[in-house]
């Protein structure tokens, strides 16, 4: 049995968020009933490992039940990779490192949906595109984008199927400013050009980073796991992580929101 959908958080770049959407994607799925299998290739640091070890920890010294993915492992070669393949499971999300690995190479070409993280500045723009340094008209797509593509033509001629692209743009700022939206006209012309849909993904929040040691999400927030205060803040985190899965095609209905005390 193959994974009905493979989804691949990629971007060569660290410190994008990678991990943390991954997380959230998975937490998220699984408390709407999916069976989800997490492959973390990033072998050094193994957040997204650490993370679902913390949960399982958590949950049983709290005695709470929480859903738990069907299997965490960790890639070593690309073998591994087509093992995990064949494991039963609704969903496999795959964590890439921040470089260009064969193990990353070849996560992507396996790939139903590519979801790329990018902090909302040119800094991680680069890592999409090369712009003109006195215009900052678009000059051409990065090594990255042209590796996507790559894993795009790959796939289709493979299992004559398509690899859904998307770009989310992390940490935006509360407010309009000038580089946002020379970073807003850039990634347009890019995403024409390279064939990606870009959507807003996850602001800079506490409540990701409060909750994360106890390997849990906003996605887990109710009246009895609550290992922080909820507030007004940590609603609207959770409703700006609904919206996120519906812009990725992966929720189809909204839930009600935790309710702050």
């Amino acid at each position: 049995m193959s994974h009905s959908r493979v989804i691949v958080v990629g971007n060569e770049k660290g410190g994008a968020g990678k991990s943390t959407v991954a997380i959230h994607m998975a937490v998220a799925l699984m408390h709407e009933g999916a069976s989800i299998a997490i492959l973390d290739l990033d072998t050094r640091q193994q957040s997204t490992g650490h993370f679902f070890a913390n949960r399982a920890a958590w949950a049983a010294a709290a005695g709470e039940r929480l859903p738990q993915p069907a299997q965490v492992t960790t890639a070593w070669n690309v073998a591994d990779i087509d093992a995990t393949l064949l494991e039963p499971a609704d969903i496999l999300i795959i964590d890439t490192p921040g470089a260009d690995t064969e193990l990353s190479r070849a996560a992507h070409q396996r790939a139903d949906l590519i979801v790329t993280p990018m902090n909302d500045s040119f800094v991680d723009f680069d890592m999409l595109g090369v712009v003109d340094p006195v215009t900052l008209e678009m000059l051409r797509p990065s090594l990255y984008a042209t590796a996507v593509w790559e894993a795009r033509k790959a796939k289709a001629a493979g299992r004559g199927r398509s690899i859904d692209w998307v770009v989310l743009r992390n940490r935006l700022a509360s407010v309009e400013a000038r580089n946002r939206r020379r970073v807003d006209d850039r990634l347009a012309v890019l995403a024409k050009r390279a064939g990606f849909r870009a959507v807003a993904g996850l602001r800079d929040r506490v409540i990701y980073r409060e909750l994360y040691p106890f390997g849990l999400t906003v996605s887990d927030l109710s009246r009895t796991v609550r290992p922080v205060q909820v507030s007004i803040a940590h609603v609207s985190a959770r409703q700006e992580l609904r919206m996120l899965m519906g812009d990725l095609g992966l929720l189809e209905e909204a839930e009600p929101a935790v309710a702050a005390e």
